[in-house]
């Protein structure tokens, strides 16, 4: 069975969409650290997404995928290039980060800390309260309400995190590898939480991880960076419609993609690897 990969800047296979409305736009973007030996993390990126996408990043380790989500988000400026996102009108909050180290903080409740944000941004006790308590509603936490993060699994730690990123608002959510720390079980869990939370609310995902499975499972678009410096080598439109559930994982095209997808990535991780 053959599968839908094609270069970025290759000619694309589907039908165009009309005047999409764009979160991001990212033009050859390039990120050097410097240092006493300077490291070239990303060379020459350009590639746009689409509001309301949820797109994956997935490339060896190393290859600064990172780097990309965090120049996303504003919190690493281009060496070279520009990112252009999305005006955003009133009072709507910058992207809301979760990172693999789930951040949540240890001094408060998990209400508190689901509630942070709002806290921030002025909001009555009352409405972030009242907020809070739905998302941990959705994400099956509304009993650990008044419990403490040093109560909580590590799973329910990142369940947590990730309502405190829905909660703020925002319409970017740009995410590093926020599963990647949680056992099989647990992670098979959360990815169905993540589907359930996005396909609610459909903000802008992006989220970076090394799993393949993972990827397609989420993605509606993964896009496959080169061994560092980082390039975009391809970018995968996902076809599966939603919603989507796991059992997704057996059917034949999802697996066919798998495979493609590892074939046209091996390359970057054996060059990697020869070069860690």
């Amino acid at each position: 069975m053959s599968t839908s990969i094609h270069a970025i800047d290759g000619p694309a296979t589907d039908t165009p969409r009309s005047d999409p409305r764009l979160a991001f736009r990212v033009r050859n973007v390039s990120k050097v650290f410097v240092g006493q030996s300077n490291v070239h993390a990303v060379h020459d990126v350009s590639v746009d997404l689409e509001a309301g996408s949820f797109t994956c990043i997935v490339g060896p380790s190393g290859c600064g995928k990172s780097t990309l989500l965090r120049m996303l988000g504003g919190l690493e400026k281009p060496t070279l290039g520009t990112i252009e996102s999305e005006p955003t009108s009133g009072k709507l909050p910058p992207a809301a980060f979760v990172f693999q180290e789930h951040g949540i903080f240890p001094w408060l409740s998990v209400l508190e800390n689901v509630a942070f944000g709002l806290r921030m941004a002025g909001v009555s006790r009352g409405e972030r309260e009242a907020t809070a308590k739905r998302w941990l509603g959705y994400v099956g936490l509304e009993d650990f309400a008044n419990s403490y993060p040093h109560q909580l699994s590590g799973g329910m730690k990142q369940r947590a995190a990730i309502a405190r990123a829905f909660v703020t608002g925002s319409p970017t959510l740009l995410m590093d590898e926020p599963l990647g720390a949680l056992d099989a079980q647990t992670r098979r869990l959360m990815q169905e939480q993540l589907i359930e939370l996005w396909e609610r609310d459909r903000k802008t995902v992006v989220l970076v991880t090394h799993a393949i499975d993972e990827a397609l499972l989420l993605g509606d678009r993964i896009v496959l960076m080169s061994a560092r410096p980082g390039q975009i080598k391809e970018s995968i439109e996902v076809p599966f419609t939603h919603p989507r559930r796991p059992d997704l994982e057996t059917h034949p095209e999802f697996v066919d993609m798998k495979q493609a997808i590892w074939e046209s990535l091996r390359e970057e991780v054996e060059r990697s690897v020869q070069h860690s």
